[in-house]
């Protein structure tokens, strides 16, 4: 039987990563089994442990693919023209996450596994660490030209991360609790706190 060459590989991993994603957010990682996540695949079991030595691995994965789609997030927050723009765009986006219920159920999954688990613990640390930094420089960026006012900006970056979090966790307990609409609205107001010279 032939190899799979390299591209094949990753394709695969990403079939399974995919269904994984799939299944999670259908009934949540507690529930999930490895058979679960085959049949959603479409491949053999063997397949599954060719590319994952137990369940464990695949949160990681799950927990990369949500880490690059923040990471994203802050990429094309830069590419916008003004501090405060930047950070509207970046929280604006952070928040419609909580419209996804595959996000919401993989972001409670995810906090609820990494008090018990050191390898998932020391990637989500690092994974937030390196997109606070990123953060930081955008706020730091906007203060150093005076658009924003002076502002810890390693601490602000962190309360925009938290708030994406703490919302997405806020709703999965009480989905009635608060609507998406109304926090826009709160976050543009505290947004427009932070500009030095209030807009017109």
């Amino acid at each position: 039987m032939p190899k799979l060459d390299a591209l094949a590989k990753e394709g695969r991993r990403r079939l399974l990563v995919e269904a994984g994603s799939r299944c999670v957010s259908r009934g949540g990682y507690h529930n999930l089994s490895v058979d679960d996540v085959c049949v959603e695949a479409g491949v053999s079991k063997g397949a599954f442990y060719t590319y994952f030595a137990r369940k464990q691995d695949l949160l990681v994965a799950l927990a990369d693919d949500d880490a690059a789609g923040l990471n994203e997030l802050v990429a094309d927050a830069a590419d916008q023209a003004g501090g405060i723009e930047q950070m509207r765009r970046f929280v604006a986006a952070a928040i419609d996450r909580g419209a996804d219920v595959s996000a919401v159920q993989l972001r409670a999954d995810l906090w609820a596994e990494i008090g018990s688990d050191d390898v998932l613990q020391a990637r989500f640390v690092e994974t937030t660490r390196q997109r606070r930094v990123a953060l930081a420089a955008l706020i730091s960026e906007a203060v150093d030209t005076g658009e924003v006012v002076e502002v810890p900006a390693n601490a602000l970056a962190a309360i925009f991360l938290a708030l994406s979090d703490g919302l997405m966790l806020h709703r999965q307990l009480d989905p009635a609790s608060f609507g998406w609409a109304n926090v826009h609205r709160a976050v543009e107001a505290l947004l427009e706190g932070l500009r030095s010279e209030p807009s017109i």
